[in-house]
């Protein structure tokens, strides 16, 4: 049976989990780009992604391309991203009587006044869809709620290349990282991801300017919040921009912990935060919030793997700073715990929890 898996752009992250896929379930990826607002500049440029894919996959326009893929394949697999697409994909299939995969990564009801509208929509489709796929624990909970069942739910945990992120980095690579970047010697706090509201780049900034530390706050990314980034520079902030992904190892192996202090709004909550997957495979610590799925989902575990803090406390957040910075056998303690607990989140087992939903879906 052929199967379509709909999705936006085609992440670095996600390609060794769409290889699988199509090796093993004759998956093809369709992509409809969209989701500007959480897609930096310098990644919107889907044809290429579409062109360099190991894998079949092309690209569809909207709607009607989710709708034509309901007529063209066996099965669909679908993301809760998209806008229309969802709920089109999804009442295709039931029209042309195709199993459906719902593969979720919400984990609380999103408040905004869009999503209130679609909300009666959308929560059919989590109770009808032949099964679910999801993006850990937490949103596994979640999704079992509302179907009021979770035989049919199946967890699919977030990974990246462990190859590139796991790689040993030696002290000639994160020297030249420090003097290509003028990083001085002292101990290096890095957050890695977008510069905007949600991510909490605004609260680590004001965590980080109440601590006077004989430290750097590095910070590695794009968006809105860069001028307040390059403004906190006395402050021993140092905003490098984005990176070239096979460069973030590096950076994490220079530094001492990484951060992701990221805040609920009505639209997002963290649904995972694969930076920390990233870091913790180099053997960093990461302090997180408690509205970041990698908490909520297990991987980031208070004082076992990392530090966990509430969402918008900037006082909470600098004293973790403070705390880790201060103490290298903590940073050592957890950052080998991390090492060891994000080795487990790996590709396979993320094709096998899609197998396994697509099994109980009637896809074979």
């Amino acid at each position: 049976m052929s199967v379509a898996l709909l999705t936006t752009y085609l992440a670095p992250y996600r390609v060794p989990l769409y290889e699988r896929l199509a090796a093993e379930h004759a998956v093809e990826v369709l992509c409809f780009g969209g989701g500007t607002r959480y897609v930096p500049p310098w990644f919107a440029d889907l044809d290429a992604q579409v062109a360099a894919a190991p894998f079949p996959a092309r690209r569809i326009h909207g709607v009607t391309g989710a709708i034509s893929a309901a007529r063209n394949y066996d099965a669909l697999i679908a993301p809760f991203a998209g806008g229309a697409i969802l709920p089109a994909a999804y009442a295709a299939a039931r029209l042309n009587r195709r199993p459906f995969v719902l593969w979720a990564s919400v984990w609380a009801q999103p408040r905004s006044w869009g999503h209130l509208v679609a909300l009666p929509a959308v929560r059919h489709i989590y109770r009808r869809a032949d099964a679910v796929v999801t993006y850990g624990e937490h949103v596994r909970r979640f999704v079992a709620s509302l179907r009021g069942r979770g035989n049919d739910v199946f967890v699919a945990p977030q990974a990246v290349e462990p190859e590139l992120f796991g790689r040993p980095v030696g002290e000639e690579e994160t020297a030249s990282f420090r003097r290509h970047h003028e990083l001085g010697h002292g101990p290096l706090a890095l957050y890695v991801g977008r510069l905007v509201p949600e991510k909490g780049v605004a609260l680590l900034l004001e965590a980080w300017r109440g601590l006077g530390a004989e430290a750097s706050l590095v910070l590695v990314g794009d968006g809105p919040l860069g001028d307040a980034a390059r403004a906190a520079a006395p402050f021993g902030v140092r905003w490098l921009g984005p990176l070239p992904r096979e460069q973030l190892a590096v950076a994490y192996a220079s530094a001492a912990f990484a951060l992701l202090p990221s805040i609920p709004t009505a639209r997002f909550r963290e649904p995972w935060g694969l930076v920390c997957n990233e870091a913790m495979l180099q053997g960093r610590s990461v302090i997180a919030s408690d509205t970041v799925g990698a908490v909520a989902g297990g991987l980031v575990r208070h004082e076992e793997t990392g530090l966990v803090v509430s969402a918008g406390d900037a006082a909470a957040l600098g004293r973790a700073i403070a705390r880790l910075l201060g103490d290298e056998h903590l940073r050592l303690r957890l950052g080998e715990a991390a090492r060891e607990a994000a080795g487990a989140y790996t590709y396979d087992a993320m094709a096998e929890a899609f197998g396994a939903a697509l099994a109980v879906a009637g896809v074979h």
